[in-house]
């Protein structure tokens, strides 16, 4: 027999799923709602609910279209009329003309017009022209004196425009205490505008600052048309500076020609310009 001690507390049944506990206020039944079919237009065929995207998280393509820049007007919007966009054609620039040297202008113009007519050339090609000028300044104290090579070669560059080569002796000469190949001077040969600016300078500027200059000697000329001729300054060009000077040097200069003979070359020089002397 079991006495009131030893009854155990009832435990309350656990209820099914779906009914309400013992004692429990009854809940009302959930009635299920229907769901709203989908219009067909909605519904997504097979091979499109299988389609994957390529890749987890990925936004649509749409989406991930970005303007050109952030914040910017569409593509369309920033379109402007091609009217509008072209920048208006620019005028061609007339093309820059360089300078001729006046030697060269004057035998153009009159040198050969002249020529042609006295000595009755049937082609502008046979009309003599300058082909090139040499200038030279020997330095025999080039042996004693080292630095009187740098200061010549300074003001040749000066007077010339381009950069002498120096000379150097060919064979030994014991009389005059030369060893071969020392440096005995400086050349430079000149051709082209530097030639015709050269002999602007020399006819219209350094021989009239020669002092009783009354002009060259008709006599210089070589027999094939080439004429040489000695200045003993140097200081009659205007670009050399008179303090950069060490001492007065005297050079030559040979001016080169396509004549045939002396008479063509004096006259072609004669009507260039040059001075020359007149016979007493």
């Amino acid at each position: 027999m079991t006495t009131d001690g030893d009854k155990k507390p009832r435990q309350r049944r656990a209820a099914p799923k779906g009914e309400a506990p013992e004692g429990a206020a009854p809940a009302e039944a959930k009635e299920p709602k229907p769901r709203a079919a989908k219009p067909a237009s909605e519904a997504k065929p097979k091979s499109e609910a299988k389609a994957k995207p390529a890749a987890k998280g990925a936004a649509p393509a749409e989406a991930k279209a970005k303007p050109g820049a952030k914040g910017g007007a569409p593509a369309e919007a920033k379109a402007r009329p091609a009217a509008k966009a072209a920048a208006p054609a620019e005028k061609p620039k007339a093309p820059v003309q360089k300078a001729v040297p006046g030697v060269f202008q004057r035998y153009k113009g009159h040198v050969v017009p002249a020529m042609m007519k006295e000595f009755s050339y049937k082609s502008v090609m046979e009309v003599p022209r300058l082909k090139k000028v040499v200038l030279n300044i020997g330095l025999g104290e080039a042996k004693e004196n080292a630095k009187a090579l740098e200061f010549a070669t300074n003001n040749l560059t000066t007077i010339a425009g381009q950069k002498p080569v120096v000379t150097k002796a060919k064979k030994a000469i014991s009389a005059f205490k030369i060893r071969q190949n020392m440096p005995i001077g400086v050349a430079v040969t000149l051709r082209g505008e530097r030639m015709g600016y050269f002999l602007d300078r020399l006819i219209n500027v350094a021989l009239p600052r020669i002092r009783d200059f009354r002009g060259v000697p008709r006599s210089s000329f070589d027999g094939r048309g080439n004429y040489s001729m000695g200045l003993r300054e140097q200081i009659i060009f205007p670009e050399v500076e008179f303090n950069q000077v060490d001492r007065i040097r005297g050079f030559q200069i040979t001016i080169t020609t396509t004549a045939k003979n002396d008479g063509e070359a004096a006259r072609l020089l004669e009507l260039l310009g040059m001075p020359f002397a007149k016979a007493q």
